[in-house]
């Protein structure tokens, strides 16, 4: 049975009259990639720093690899690492120095170090870099190193602030498929926010959306694209050889239909799923021919602005 990595409870974040994150209430699954979204501003970057110990929430608390991260924040940060937005590493040193200085950082004995440092190069596919000085880096080589680093401490929960913010189109695709090969490989639970919501819905399996501080909703992709036109209803797109006279007007009056839109060979159904059947049967005994019928499925950036724009 899958547990929760991650459990918050009422988790606030003030600064003096401004409430950055407002009484979070989110639980995040061993092993799942948990995307987490919201515009700039929302509380995203302040609900990470406290769930890694790094800043003292005002009131609540969470648990995280199951220790608290108030009164255990040193044990939260031996099971969960972070790669910030920007990365703190160091230019003048190579690949394979900064992340031995990030394992003497956290106590890793050398021999040990080492070894690890090797196999991490290998699965984020810098090896033959390991020498290289990390100011001739891309950003997207940078990137990798910067994963190695927050893995080197061998972590249940991964955060990941905007992993791929200034990559272009192939370092964004290695990126996200270097996170996926950590999920299913190695069973890394990941948490990742991110603007690029492309992305998200190719990544994650579960997102939450957070606004102002308050979160809006948490959810899978496909449950939440089920809920955009109302629970129960969605559009179905039918492509015909022809739209006969009447046609429209009398799906219209076909139970649990509630709305029809015809553009040019298209026909759009918007319903209950069990009025597809007296629709399709209604477009055959008109005489037309169904050369198309699909769910309409509403894209991440559809869902998100949906939310959004409720909760404003």
């Amino acid at each position: 049975m899958t547990e929760k990595v991650i459990e918050t409870m009422m988790l606030t974040k003030n600064y003096g009259d401004f409430t950055a994150v407002n009484k979070l209430n989110m639980d995040v699954m061993e092993g799942e990639i948990f995307g987490f979204l919201g515009p700039n501003g929302a509380g995203k970057t302040t609900t990470i720093l406290m769930l890694m110990g790094l800043s003292v929430p005002s009131s609540g608390t969470a648990v995280v690899g199951g220790y608290d991260i108030i009164e255990q924040s040193r044990e939260v940060r031996q099971v969960a690492s972070i790669l910030p937005e920007y990365s703190s590493l160091y230019g003048e040193l190579t690949a394979f120095q900064n992340l031995n200085y990030i394992g003497e950082l956290n106590d890793i004995d050398k021999s040990t170090r080492e070894d690890k440092i090797e196999e991490l190069l290998k699965i984020v596919d810098m090896t033959e870099w390991r020498d290289a000085k990390l100011e001739s880096f891309s950003r997207g080589m940078k990137q990798r190193i910067g994963i190695a680093s927050a893995l080197i401490k061998e972590p249940k929960v991964l955060f990941l602030d905007e992993p791929t913010i200034g990559l272009d189109p192939v370092g964004t695709r290695e990126i996200r498929e270097l996170i996926i090969q950590l999920n299913r490989k190695q069973g890394l639970t990941v948490v990742m926010t991110s603007h690029l919501l492309n992305e998200v819905q190719m990544t994650c399996s579960r997102v939450g959306i957070i606004n102002s501080g308050n979160l809006v909703m948490t959810d899978t992709l496909a449950n939440l694209s089920n809920d955009v036109n109302g629970l129960g209803e969605r559009r179905v797109e039918f492509k015909l050889s022809e739209i006969p006279k009447n046609l429209a007007k009398n799906l219209e009056g076909i139970d649990g239909v509630k709305s029809v839109t015809v553009e040019a060979d298209r026909l759009f159904v918007s319903g209950t799923p069990e009025s597809d059947y007296h629709v399709s049967k209604s477009i055959v005994d008109h005489g037309a021919v169904i050369l198309i019928m699909r769910s309409k499925e509403y894209s991440l950036e559809e869902i998100f602005m949906k939310y959004y724009e409720e909760e404003n």
